[in-house]
């Protein structure tokens, strides 16, 4: 064959462990990186809502510039009262000020029309934001290979969809609104105040420069702080998940103690880190409030000298400093101060903000399972001289549409279950090879039973069967096709598979057996728990195929919970099952129940078989025995009975599985 190699030799680089981090994780270079992230959430923000946005920022601008106004009006009211003092005519200054205090009412009326609208808007954009962001983050995670869920903890994934999407929640909702209010103020307050005295407002810019300078200082080390913070609320989070899922065998093995010590210092870690990120984040409301009470304390001194000595006032303009000016000038400065304040408190949200966006776009930019395959499977009407041809309704038959790229050519091989491994070597990692010249044939109807230690090899070889991991060497054919031209979910398709360790979904009986077929009937789902052994006790229930069940089938035996799962695979109905540690879970007399129905599975099937029990393999049609990664044995039970090797003495009990 010219397909001698079935993939490439690849560089298999070792995973970090999840959650794992040193004590300077957050360098500067991932403090930058997060504020790249968030680059990319606004404009994944601006692409959504490309109108809307610019909606609610014009909302927010009006909001704020209304906001900026009434030190405007109260000026103009001061200069009314102070020259209704000198001449005396209070009602033309009752009729001016209402005059003034009218459009002030209208501005402030149309204000809170289009704080409504705002907050309207903002809330269905940010609900409507994140469901589309975890429904993205969903959609990849379903097309990640299965190496990245074995070296990522599924508590810190879990924690993309909870804390992460909760940080850009408040990023969305609360920070970057208030920083464009804020911002909004303070610089037409500014203005307003350079309007009204240049003097006075140079000194409010030395103290927005004292303000930037210790932004600066405290805010680098609050964002290196608060980017720790996530990484260990996910492995904090990783770890509860871990111990809750096993709890039981903490309880056997009274493990409550050292568990307890671990968990202690991924909290204590977890505190430490928030500790440090809160006290960055904390003082700095404290100084720059602090800085702008000592520049309002000097701007009313000064304002106050200029008034003694009546200094000419330097403003655009041109009225002489007063009262008048002084009075409005000092409220413009509080408010000025107070945003600049609001918005240095943003920067917990924005640095926790970016912290998730980055790990979330680690998870959005991981590369996908690849899947470069073109045969695909499709059903088939076979004549009776053998000629296959598509059809585009169920048949009962399926076969293998294959295109060859040299000709054009389109040829079909009808689906059997015939699969070939010649000379496979596989390594999860560089250097640490578990496979060495696997050979493997099965043909239709044949069951193969694999058996070795733990750590042999046997799941390893079905995994790639499935392709859930290529292969570096070797070949793999299925129905004499090598597996990498056939698109992986038309492969799986054929196949049924069965675990050792059971994952029911929260539902009804029947919905957890048509699982494996979505379209299967009830009655094909029932004729399936008769042949898995699974009626009886199904229909012993009190709402039968109707029973909810919830956490993973908590409700049920593990026998029961294995029954269903071998079920699932009967319904879906492939030419292939591999049943690893199928009926380990299941006693004996229960077994020999499942052992008849799984024969009449198995018929006209290739079954791959993996089992401690040598009971269960005894009539395979060919054993393999493996010992690291390699097979040493093969053969049916009376032939290796006789050999007297490794499998006799397996069987005779001088050697045990481990």
């Amino acid at each position: 064959m010219s397909d001698k190699t079935n993939a490439p030799k690849k560089k298999i680089e070792a995973a970090p462990a999840p959650g794992g981090r040193g004590r300077g994780a957050a360098s500067m270079s991932q403090v930058v990186g997060s504020m790249g992230s968030l680059k990319r959430v606004v404009k994944m923000y601006l692409k959504q809502f490309p109108v809307l946005t610019w909606v609610v920022a014009f909302c927010i601008i009006y909001n704020s510039i209304a906001a900026a106004l009434p030190s405007v009006f109260l000026q103009k009211v001061i200069d009314v009262i102070n020259r209704t003092i000198e001449s005396g005519d209070w009602e033309s200054a009752k009729i001016e000020i209402i005059a003034i205090l009218i459009p002030l009412i209208a501005i402030y009326a149309g204000a809170a029309i289009v704080s409504i609208l705002q907050t309207q808007l903002l809330a269905y954009m940010t609900q409507k934001f994140l469901d589309n962001l975890r429904t993205e983050l969903f959609n990849k995670m379903q097309t990640l290979p299965l190496s990245y869920f074995d070296t990522h903890k599924h508590g810190d994934i879990m924690s993309h969809y909870t804390n992460d999407i909760d940080a850009l929640r408040q990023l969305v909702s609360m920070a970057i609104p208030n920083i464009l209010r804020c911002a909004v103020v303070v610089i037409a307050v500014f203005f307003i105040m350079i309007y009204y005295s240049l003097w006075m407002t140079l000194i409010m810019v030395v103290g927005i420069i004292a303000m930037i300078f210790v932004t600066g200082k405290v805010g680098a080390g609050s964002a290196k702080y608060f980017i720790r913070q996530q990484k260990a609320v996910a492995a904090t989070e990783g770890y509860v998940q871990e111990i809750m899922n096993g709890q039981k065998v903490v309880k056997v093995f009274n493990h409550e103690g050292k568990v307890t010590e671990e968990f202690n210092k991924l909290n204590d870690s977890l505190a430490e880190d928030s500790g440090k990120a809160n006290t960055y984040a904390n003082i700095l409301a404290p100084i720059i409030g602090n800085i702008g009470n000592i520049a309002y304390v000097l701007l009313a001194v000064v304002g106050g000298i200029l008034i003694a000595f009546n200094a000419p006032n330097i403003a655009l303009s041109g009225m002489p400093f007063g009262i008048d000016i002084m009075v409005p000038f000092l409220n413009m400065s509080k408010q000025f101060m107070g945003n600049i304040n609001q918005l240095t408190m943003q920067m917990n949200a924005i640095v926790m903000a970016g912290a998730g966006a980055q790990r979330i776009f680690d998870l959005l930019d991981s590369e996908p399972e690849t899947d470069d395959g073109y045969v695909t499977l499709v059903n088939a009407n076979i004549a009776e001289d053998g000629t296959i041809t598509e059809a585009d309704h169920k048949t009962g038959h399926w076969a293998w549409k294959h295109p060859h790229k040299a000709d054009g050519t389109i040829t079909y091989t009808e689906l059997k279950g015939d699969v070939l491994l010649d000379a496979v070597d596989f390594a999860y990692v560089p250097g640490k090879q578990v496979l060495f010249d696997v050979s493997v044939f099965a043909k239709p109807g044949q069951k193969v039973a694999f058996v070795g230690a733990t750590g042999a090899g046997k799941t390893t070889i079905t995994n790639l069967i499935n392709r859930f991991y290529d292969i570096a060497d070797g070949k793999i054919r299925y129905d004499g096709i090598n597996v990498n031209k056939i698109k992986k979910k038309d492969l799986r398709r054929s196949l049924g598979l069965v675990l050792q360790e059971t994952n029911l979904f929260t539902g009804t009986v029947m919905e957890n057996i048509r699982y494996g077929k979505l379209d299967a009937t009830d009655e094909e789902c029932k004729e399936a728990a008769k042949l898995a052994g699974a009626a009886d006790f199904i229909e012993r229930l009190p709402e039968g195929y109707n029973t909810m069940l919830t956490n993973n089938g908590s409700n049920f035996s593990q026998g029961q919970r294995q029954l269903l799962a071998i079920a699932r695979a009967a319904v879906a109905d492939p030419p292939v099952m591999i049943l690893d540690e199928a009926t380990s879970s299941i006693d004996t007399r229960t077994e020999a129940i499942v052992q008849r129905g799984m024969d009449k599975l198995m018929e006209g099937r290739t079954v791959f078989v993996i089992a401690h029990r040598l009971s269960t393999v005894m009539n395979s049609d060919v054993i393999m025995v493996l010992d690291h990664g390699k097979i040493i044995e093969r053969g049916s039970h009376e032939q290796l009975i006789a050999e007297k090797g490794t499998y006799y003495q397996l069987y005779t009990g001088a050697f045990e599985l481990e």
